[in-house]
């Protein structure tokens, strides 16, 4: 089984390619400096050239903020690039693994008294930003294109690789002893070496349609940063704050829990909470 991976220089691209050299799996890797995903003659070329069974698709515009300001390059590459990349998976009997996002729900007051536990994979979708919407039509091309896929829904996406909240809050508690830190946005960290494992269990055991990867769980982003700093043995105070004292471009989801029922009930599939997955990570950095 070949694996080509696009988006290899992002956290969860370079987590695959991490993965991938650790377990000898056959693959090749292509950042946005050398495989433009808009760029359907290249695409195709590397299709003709690596021949791939399996496309773990990890490009994508993630710039939530900016993509307010950029909607039509947002819609470009989450969206609209899929049409071409699902026609090239028809072709070739490729299997497409695309990673998706929380941001495809409202993440709404009503929705966490709805679904407590996290949104399930077939809760009505409903997007509150540019972002989000890009995502979501993007997912809806895969499904609309008859190609073989998966679709991978992650949230609070932390790894050892690139940028996430765990590093800069690991940067700012060695610059500051006090730091103020959003209390009323609620979800889980989803951590990119359980993201590939479990996406690698998924597809060996032929899995297809869409699935939610997440931690055991449910935090604010505040009492997220508090266990940070409580595992490293950091003295930073962390004061609790409003999001509406952090204005940004976008607007932010009040709840963004993904449900693991459903891929808890696969066999070999163990699912962490959001602790042992910081602290699996923290030793890794």
């Amino acid at each position: 089984m070949k694996l080509l991976i696009t988006g290899a220089g992002g956290q969860l691209g370079q987590e695959w390619v991490h993965f991938c050299k650790g377990n000898e799996i056959e693959y090749s890797a292509y950042s946005s400096k050398n495989l433009n995903i808009l760029d359907e003659d290249n695409l195709a070329n590397i299709f003709e050239q690596d021949n791939p069974d399996i496309l773990i698709n990890c490009a994508a515009y993630t710039k939530v903020d900016q993509a307010e300001d950029e909607p039509q390059l947002a819609g470009l590459v989450n969206s609209e690039s899929l049409k071409f990349i699902c026609e090239l998976c028809s072709v070739h009997q490729t299997k497409l693994v695309h990673y998706s996002t929380d941001y495809v729900f409202s993440g709404s007051e009503e929705d966490r008294k709805e679904v407590p536990d996290g949104y399930p994979e077939d809760f009505k979708t409903n997007p509150i930003n540019i972002y989000g919407s890009s995502k979501r039509r993007g997912e809806l091309a895969i499904i609309e294109s008859g190609c073989k896929y998966m679709i991978i829904r992650v949230s609070w996406l932390c790894g050892q690789f690139g940028n996430n909240f765990v590093k800069t809050m690991l940067r700012l508690g060695e610059e500051r002893e006090r730091l103020t830190v959003v209390n009323d946005q609620f979800g889980s960290p989803t951590f990119t070496d359980q993201v590939v494992e479990q996406t690698y269990q998924l597809i060996h055991k032929n899995k297809s349609g869409i699935f939610h990867l997440s931690s055991k769980g449910t935090v604010t982003w505040c009492e997220f940063a508090k266990e940070i700093f409580n595992q490293k043995n950091l003295g930073v105070e962390v004061v609790p704050v409003s999001s509406s004292e952090f204005k940004t471009k976008a607007m932010r989801p009040y709840f963004s829990k993904l449900s693991t029922q459903k891929i808890s009930t696969i066999e070999g599939i163990k699912i962490l909470s959001w602790q042992e997955g910081l602290k699996k990570l923290l030793n890794s950095l």
